[in-house]
C-alpha cells in the first residue's frame, strides 16, 4: 500500500515538473514576442495589432502561467526592465524575485548610493528676490552653464556656472510672473505673466531697451517651456498653458522683432510686440488650470498637466495643436500636478494631489506600470537624476523623497524649512544632471550637493511619520508597540526589527491615541483616546474587544493622559485611566456588558493643612462589591468653602503623571503635578498626604514621570504548579514600571536580589477562588525603610527624587554628564529594580544601579551609582524600557523614532523600521543614529568622585581670624585670665581634623569653605614663648607705676598654662 503511494507521489511531481517546463518555456516565448515588439518600437516599423503585448496582457499572462508564485512587484519590474532595456534579454529567475549578480533587483540598505547631501547644502539669497517675494521659476541652460531665476513681484535673474550674478532685471510690470524659460536659438529668456509674455535681452546694454514683450493675451498664462529641435537656428519655439486649460503654440524669429513692433506713446522698460499679429495655434486639452508643460526632446513629445480627473496628463506630438486629431490622455483620480520623463529607464512619473507617484509608459496610457507610496500631502513638483535613475518629488508639506526607478524603493527623505504653506504650492526644483545638484527655489535658492555614501548611515531613523505617544513592551510575545500621534498603531518584533502589523485610526478618523497599557499575561491592550473613549483589543489579532462610549460632552477635559491595566480574562476586565483635568477613574467590562462603564472616580481636588498637608479618608468598604480594587472615598471637609482660606491650600489638578500599587497589605496611587506637587492617597491608613509641595514658583519643580519602586531583603519562595509564565510584565500595566503596577510572579532558582513582593489584584485574591491565576506565595510588605515601597519622582529641574511612603525625601540625584540633560521626561526600571532609567527632554539616557541603596536605605554605604549616560535622541524621550534577557534598551522620542541600544553600554543596534534586521550579538562597530554626534559615557567611580566635587572659593572668616591672632602689645592689656583668653588659639589645638567639601548640601552652595576649616594641629611638647627684653622692661615700668610689682619672668607660666 505504502509503495502505491510512493509511485503516486512520484507520478504527481513528475507531472509537476512536465508542467513547470512548459510554463517556462510559454514564458521565454512572450519574452522574446516582447522583445521584437520593442524593438520595432524603436525603429518606427511596428504597426499595433490584436496580437500587441501590454502590460495588463503580460500579467494576465504571467498569473495564468505560474499562479500565486509570482508576486505583482516582481511582474512590474520584470516588464520595466524589458521594455526599457530590450538589448539585455533578463533571467527567467527574476519574475519570482530572484535576482543573481548585478542583477540584484532589491536595493540592498548597506550598498554604496548617491544621495542628496542636506548638511552641505548652499544657499543664494542676494539679487534673487524682493521683500515678500518668491521664485517661481528655475532654468538650467546645459550648453551655456547658465542658470536664470524668475521671481513673482518679477525680478529676473541669470547666474553663472560658479552663481555668480551676470545679469538682472526687475520687470516695471506690475503683473506677476508665472514661469520662465531660455531660448537656446535667439538667446533670449522668456517669461510669461497673467497677460503678457516677457521676452528678455539679458546681453543688452544700458543704451539699448532690455527686450521684448508680446501683449496682450486674452487668458492668463501660468507657465511655458522651450521646444528644442535644432532645424532651424533662426527661430525658437515656446509652448505655454493658461487658466482655461488651453495650451499655446508661439513661434518666434528674428524678424518679428522688427516687423511686428508696435508704436509705443511713451519709452518703456521693453518694446512691445502686438499678439494680435502673431499666429499663435491653441487648443483646449483641459477642463482646468494647465499646471505644467514640458517638451521631451527624446520623445519628441510635449506634456501638460491638469487637476482634472479625466484629462489630468497629455503626452503627445505637437502638431497635435494645429490638426485638432486626438491626443493621448492619462487619467489620475484628483489630477496631476507634476510630472517628468526618465530618458535611460523611459518611463514618464506623475504626482499629484492623490499623494501617488505613478510610473508610466509612454505609450501605454491605460495603467501605469508602478505606484510609489510614501508622500503624506500633494506632490507639487518632480524632477530627474537621470544617471541614477532616481526621482525627486516634493510635497506642498517641504518634504523631498527620492526614490530608485528600478527598484521603486525610496531612497532618502528630508524636510526643507524655508517658506510658508503658501508657497509652497509653486515651489520650483530642477536637477542639474551634468553637476550632480539639487536646485531649489523659494525666497532663497537652496542648492543640494550629490555624494556616494552607505545608505544606511545617512537615513534619519524613522518609525513613525509623526511624533511617539506610547511604546510598550509585550513580555508574552517579545514583541512591541508604537503608537504616534496620527494615530497609526504598529507592533514590531523586538529581536529582528520587522513589523508585524498596524492598525490605522483605531479610536476614529482624526482622533489621537494618546496612550496605551498591557495586561500582565500580554493577551489584551487597552488605549486611551483624545475624545475620552478606551478600548480593549486582543494583542495577537488586533482585534477589538469592548470600547467605553464617547460621552455626550466630550471636550479636552477628558483627555486620557495615562491608562494602567488591573485585571484581564474573558469574564472581566478592569483600567484605571488618568484624565486632563486631574480626574483618576476605573473603567470595567464583564461578559454581561457590550461595553465598558464607569465605576470608581478618585477626588481631583483636596485642600491640604499648610502646616501638616495630610488628610484623612472616609473609606466606604461597600463599594468594593462593584469593583474590588480602590474603596470609594469621602473627604472630611468641604473644599468649596476653603479655596480663599490662609491655612490650608487646594491640590492642583494639572496631573501630568500618576503610578499604582495595589499589593497585598499597601494599596497606594501616586500622582505628579505640573507645579511640583506629588500626592500619595494611602488607602490602607485612609489618608493622602502632599509631597514636595513648594510655596514659592518654581518653574523646575514639576513632575513628569513617578514611579515606584519595590526590592527588599532575599527571601526564599516556592513556586505554585500551576503559575503562568513567569515575570511576564507590561510598561503601562505593571505596577514599578513606567508609573505603572507591579506583578511579578516567583521564578525557578530566583537569585537573592529578585524581587518578593507580587501584586494582588482582583484575580489573585482569595474571595475569588474560580480564578485564572492561582493566589501567589507573598511576602508581606514591613513598615520598615529597608523592605517597604520607595517613590521615585522625576523632575523639570532635572533631578529624582526618592521619596518613603511615610513621605519623607530619603534621596535626590541629579545626572553626572558632560552635557546638561535637561528635564527628566520618562522613569523605568528593571524587574528586580536594580536599574532604574531616566529619560531627558533633550533626548538623553541615564542608567543608575541602585541594588544596594534599595537592600537598605538607611545605610549610608549603600549608594546609587551612575553607571551610563548617552545621548539616543536629540530631541525629547517619551518613553523607554529594559528588557532583561535581550539585555537591550529601547528608546522613543517625538522624533517619530523608536531605537534600540544595548543596555550595559549604550551601544546603537538600529531603529524600528529600517531596511536591515538587528544584529544584537554584534557590538563590535561603532555606529550612531545621522542625528546624534556623541559616543555613551561610562561614569567611573573615580572619574565621577573627582568631578563632583564643588568648587568653592576660599573666603577669610576675620572674626575667627582675630580670635586666632593677637598683637603682642595686646598681652600687657590683659590680666591673668585675660592673657589666657588671648592665647586660646594653643588651648585649642587638636588632634587633626579633615572636613571634605562633599559635607555641603546641594542648596547651600554660597557657604563656601573658610580658613577655619583648615586642618589644625596639636604640639607634643608646648614651645616656651619668651617677650624680648625691651618688651619686658616696658612691662615692668607699668607694673610699677600700678604698684603692683611683678616679676617678667611670669610671662613664661602663661605660656604653659591650658
Amino acid at each position: 500500500m505504502s509503495g502505491k503511494k510512493d509511485r503516486d507521489k512520484g507520478s504527481c511531481t513528475a507531472l509537476e515538473l512536465i508542467d513547470f517546463k512548459n510554463a517556462l518555456e510559454q514564458f521565454q516565448n512572450l519574452v522574446e514576442k516582447m522583445i521584437i515588439q520593442k524593438t520595432k518600437e524603436s525603429s518606427g516599423s511596428y504597426i499595433k495589432d490584436d496580437e500587441e503585448i501590454d502590460y495588463e496582457k503580460f500579467h494576465t499572462t504571467i498569473r495564468a502561467l505560474f499562479g500565486p508564485a509570482v508576486k505583482d512587484q516582481n511582474v512590474q519590474a520584470f516588464f520595466r526592465k524589458v521594455m526599457s532595456s530590450p538589448d539585455e534579454k533578463p533571467e527567467w529567475l527574476e519574475i519570482f524575485g530572484c535576482f543573481t549578480g548585478e542583477s540584484d533587483g532589491m536595493s540592498s540598505p548597506t550598498k554604496e548610493s548617491t544621495v542628496l547631501l542636506v548638511s552641505e547644502k548652499r544657499q543664494i539669497t542676494h539679487s534673487v528676490v524682493k521683500r515678500k517675494d518668491v521664485i517661481k521659476g528655475i532654468v538650467k541652460v546645459p550648453l551655456l552653464h547658465f542658470t536664470i531665476t524668475a521671481s513673482q513681484r518679477g525680478v529676473l535673474t541669470m547666474f553663472s556656472k560658479k552663481m555668480k550674478v551676470l545679469a538682472t532685471i526687475d520687470v516695471e510690470d506690475p503683473t506677476w510672473i508665472n514661469g520662465c524659460d531660455f531660448l537656446p536659438n535667439l538667446k533670449y529668456v522668456v517669461a510669461v505673466t497673467e497677460s503678457t509674455v516677457i521676452l528678455w535681452d539679458y546681453q543688452s546694454k544700458e543704451s539699448q531697451s532690455d527686450g521684448f514683450v508680446i501683449k496682450p493675451m486674452k487668458n492668463c498664462l501660468l507657465c511655458v517651456c522651450t521646444v528644442t529641435m535644432a532645424d532651424n537656428l533662426a527661430k525658437d519655439t515656446i509652448l505655454m498653458g493658461d487658466d482655461k486649460g488651453y495650451v499655446y503654440l508661439l513661434t518666434i524669429t528674428n524678424d518679428d522683432f522688427i516687423m511686428k513692433q508696435s508704436r509705443a506713446e511713451k519709452e518703456s522698460q521693453f518694446k512691445v510686440l502686438d499678439s494680435e499679429s502673431f499666429d499663435i495655434p491653441k487648443r483646449k486639452l483641459h477642463d482646468d488650470w494647465v499646471g505644467k508643460i514640458r517638451y521631451f526632446s527624446a520623445l519628441k513629445c510635449f506634456g501638460s498637466c491638469s487637476t482634472d480627473s479625466i484629462n489630468s496628463f497629455i503626452l503627445d506630438d505637437i502638431k497635435r495643436l494645429e490638426d485638432h486629431l486626438p491626443v493621448k490622455e492619462f487619467s489620475v483620480p484628483k489630477g496631476v500636478n507634476a510630472f517628468t520623463y526618465c530618458g535611460k529607464a523611459k518611463v514618464i512619473v506623475t504626482g499629484g494631489n492623490d499623494r501617488i507617484l505613478r510610473l508610466w509608459n509612454p505609450v501605454v496610457n491605460f495603467s501605469p506600470v508602478g505606484k510609489l507610496f510614501g508622500h503624506k500631502h500633494s506632490v507639487v513638483e518632480i524632477v530627474t537624476n537621470e544617471k541614477d535613475q532616481h526621482v525627486i518629488s516634493l510635497s506642498c508639506a517641504k518634504v523631498f523623497r527620492v526614490w530608485d526607478i528600478q527598484t521603486l524603493s525610496p531612497l532618502q527623505v528630508f524636510y526643507e524649512s524655508h517658506g510658508t504653506p503658501e508657497e509652497m504650492n509653486a515651489f520650483p526644483m530642477v536637477f542639474d544632471n551634468d553637476h550632480g545638484m539639487l536646485f531649489t527655489g523659494s525666497d532663497v535658492i537652496d542648492i543640494y550637493p550629490l555624494a556616494n555614501v552607505i545608505q544606511d548611515l545617512k537615513e534619519l531613523p524613522q518609525t513613525h511619520e509623526k511624533s511617539l505617544n506610547v511604546v510598550l513592551y509585550n513580555r508574552a510575545f517579545h514583541q512591541i508597540l508604537s503608537i504616534c500621534t496620527e494615530s497609526v498603531l504598529k507592533v514590531w518584533d523586538l529581536e529582528t526589527g520587522s513589523q508585524i502589523y498596524q492598525i490605522e485610526d483605531a479610536h476614529g478618523l482624526n482622533t489621537e491615541v494618546t496612550c496605551a497599557a498591557i495586561e500582565i499575561n500580554g493577551v489584551y491592550l487597552a488605549t486611551g483616546a483624545c475624545d475620552g473613549t478606551v478600548k480593549i483589543w486582543e494583542f495577537e489579532s488586533g482585534q477589538e474587544v469592548k470600547a467605553l462610549p464617547l460621552a455626550q460632552h466630550s471636550n479636552d477635559e477628558h483627555r486620557v493622559l495615562k491608562i494602567v491595566y488591573l485585571k484581564a480574562d474573558e469574564d472581566q476586565h478592569a483600567v484605571i485611566v488618568l484624565e486632563q483635568r486631574g480626574k483618576i477613574k476605573i473603567i470595567q467590562g464583564d461578559s454581561a456588558q457590550t461595553d465598558l462603564y464607569v465605576t470608581w472616580v478618585l477626588s481631583e481636588i483636596v485642600p491640604f493643612p499648610r502646616r501638616n498637608p495630610v488628610v484623612y479618608l472616609s473609606l466606604k468598604p461597600s463599594s468594593l462589591e462593584t469593583q474590588d480594587f480602590f474603596p470609594e472615598i469621602r473627604l472630611l471637609c468641604n473644599t468649596s468653602s476653603m479655596r480663599n482660606d490662609t491655612e490650608t491650600f487646594l491640590s492642583s489638578v494639572d496631573i501630568k503623571c500618576f503610578d499604582v500599587l495595589k499589593v497585598e497589605g499597601c494599596r497606594l496611587i501616586a500622582t505628579g503635578s505640573a507645579n511640583g506637587e506629588i500626592n500619595l492617597w494611602d488607602f490602607e491608613s485612609a489618608s493622602v498626604k502632599c509631597l514636595g509641595k513648594t510655596t514659592e514658583d518654581n518653574q523646575g519643580s514639576g513632575v513628569n514621570a513617578i514611579l515606584f519602586l519595590i526590592r527588599s531583603v532575599s527571601s526564599s519562595r516556592k513556586r505554585s504548579a500551576m503559575s503562568p509564565t513567569p515575570s511576564v510584565r507590561s510598561d503601562a500595566s505593571a505596577i514599578s514600571e513606567q508609573g505603572s503596577s507591579l506583578d511579578l510572579h516567583e521564578e525557578e532558582n530566583a537569585e537573592s536580589y529578585e524581587i518578593n513582593t507580587e501584586i494582588k489584584t482582583a484575580e489573585e485574591t482569595p474571595s475569588r477562588k474560580n480564578s485564572q491565576n492561582p493566589e501567589m506565595s507573598v511576602q508581606l510588605l514591613k513598615a520598615k525603610a529597608g523592605q517597604s515601597p520607595i517613590l521615585a519622582s522625576a523632575h523639570e529641574s532635572s533631578c529624582i527624587r526618592l521619596w518613603s511612603i511615610q513621605g519623607n525625601l530619603m534621596k535626590e540625584l541629579l545626572p553626572f554628564s558632560e552635557h546638561p540633560s535637561g528635564p527628566l521626561t520618562a522613569l523605568c526600571t528593571d524587574i528586580f529594580t536594580k536599574i532604574l532609567l531616566a529619560g531627558s527632554k533633550k533626548g538623553y539616557i541615564i542608567r543608575w544601579n541602585m541594588a544596594s541603596f534599595l537592600e537598605d536605605p538607611r545605610n549610608k554605604k549603600n549608594e546609587i551609582k551612575e553607571e551610563l549616560c548617552w545621548r539616543a535622541h536629540a530631541t525629547e524621550v517619551v518613553e523607554l524600557f529594559i528588557e532583561e534577557e535581550k539585555n537591550v534598551i529601547v528608546t522613543a522620542s517625538i522624533d517619530g523614532s523608536v531605537r534600540l541600544w544595548h543596555a550595559m553600554t549604550g551601544y546603537y543596534f538600529g531603529y524600528f523600521g529600517q531596511a536591515r534586521k538587528f544584529e544584537l550579538s554584534d557590538t563590535s562597530r561603532l555606529i550612531l543614529p545621522s542625528d546624534v554626534s556623541n559616543f555613551p559615557a561610562i561614569i567611573k567611580e573615580e572619574s565621577k568622585h573627582m568631578e563632583k566635587k564643588v568648587k568653592y572659593p576660599l573666603m577669610l572668616d576675620r572674626d575667627k581670624w582675630k580670635s586666632l591672632t593677637r598683637l603682642p602689645s595686646d598681652l600687657e592689656k590683659a590680666e591673668h585670665g585675660e592673657a589666657a583668653h588671648g592665647f586660646k588659639y594653643f588651648k585649642a589645638l587638636d588632634s587633626e581634623k579633615f572636613q571634605t567639601l562633599e559635607t555641603f548640601e546641594f542648596v547651600s552652595k554660597e557657604a563656601g569653605a573658610v580658613f577655619g576649616f583648615l586642618p589644625i594641629y596639636e604640639l607634643e611638647n608646648p614651645i616656651e614663648v619668651s617677650m624680648p627684653k625691651s618688651l619686658q622692661r616696658i612691662k615692668a615700668e607699668k607694673s610699677s607705676h600700678k604698684g603692683r610689682e611683678k616679676d617678667p619672668d611670669s610671662i613664661e607660666e602663661l605660656s604653659q598654662d591650658k
